[in-house]
């Protein structure tokens, strides 16, 4: 009998390794069955995982470090994912981020990942949050980029594949990438309460196992069109757009990182980026390690 895990994660293309991992049958070889819920917002996720009602979380891995500094909650990252292929997207009439002054910007949640991505941004461009523009709280990216395109008082959000793409469908404009504004950030990744992971530390290795297995299989070139099937299928995608999320996401650069690798780098600048936005800290940036334990990742792959 497998061993089943719950797990809670937004919709997206950085959830390729989840999808194929279920469709290949790499979790069921090892013993698994995941039951996925999709999330519509950072809160409901981070406020079910606390509560136990999910033993693992896959979504930026500043949600773990807001449950532990927000919500007193213990939790630790366990895997990577990818490095932000998030990118700022614009109404159309709009040329750059300073016009973006006076104007509504929507996010998931204003205090936690792509929002503080978005809020850097603009503070480079002099515009601070609540005083030169207002941040609305929406949702999802797959909420967003509705949003965006039903209310053109929406002016800007942060969006990743597919919904990048889908958003260019709509004729909204992309201002640029945030890894080339802002730098490395460790995006997408896999966190659990502590307590789970200590106490279910195989069935958590196992998970890891078969999530880079399916990784592996769903970026080999040889596997690109059924790949790319599943995500027109999983996401509900036309062919074009699942050919083009596809392509961003086996980018070497850009997509989705070589075995989920985790990115200290990238987890050092986005918690730079909350010491900074947000003051956390004192606006001093922690010691890191007491996010993570890799310790699990790295078992995991030795046994591969």
């Amino acid at each position: 009998m497998s061993q089943v895990i719950r797990l809670i994660a937004f919709p997206g293309a950085h959830n390729l390794s989840l999808i194929a991992g279920e469709s290949q049958g790499f979790f069921e070889r090892r013993g698994l069955k995941v039951e996925t819920r999709i999330t519509p917002n950072s809160t409901v996720l981070r406020e079910s995982l606390a509560r136990g009602e999910f033993d693992i979380a896959q979504a930026v891995v500043d949600n773990a470090v807001a449950m532990v500094e927000g919500a007193g909650a213990d939790v630790v990252i366990v895997m990577g994912g990818d490095t932000s292929m998030s990118e700022l997207f614009v109404q159309p009439e709009i040329a750059s981020a300073t016009e973006l002054r006076g104007r509504t910007v929507i996010v998931d949640a204003p205090n936690t990942a792509f929002a503080l991505q978005l809020k850097k941004w603009l503070l480079l461009e002099g515009l601070v949050a609540d005083r030169d523009y207002v941040v609305k709280a929406v949702g999802s990216t797959a909420q967003r980029v509705v949003a965006m395109r039903d209310n053109r008082d929406f002016a800007a959000t942060m969006l990743s594949p597919p919904y990048s793409i889908i958003a260019r469908r709509h004729g909204l404009r992309s201002l640029g990438a945030a890894a080339d504004r802002l730098g490395p950030y460790q995006a997408a990744g896999t966190f659990a309460l502590r307590a789970w992971a200590t106490a279910n530390a195989d069935v958590i290795e196992r998970y890891i196992a078969a999530s880079v297995e399916a990784l592996r299989w769903a970026l080999a070139p040889a596997n690109r069109a059924a790949a790319t099937a599943l995500l027109a299928e999983r996401l509900s995608l036309d062919p074009e757009v699942a050919e083009g999320t596809y392509a961003m996401v086996a980018d070497p650069q850009r997509g989705l990182v070589v075995d989920a690798r985790f990115s200290l780098e990238g987890f050092r600048n986005s918690l730079a980026l909350r010491a900074e936005i947000e003051g956390q800290w004192g606006g001093r940036v922690p010691d890191p390690a007491r996010y993570y334990d890799l310790g699990y990742y790295e078992r995991a792959l030795a046994a591969l």
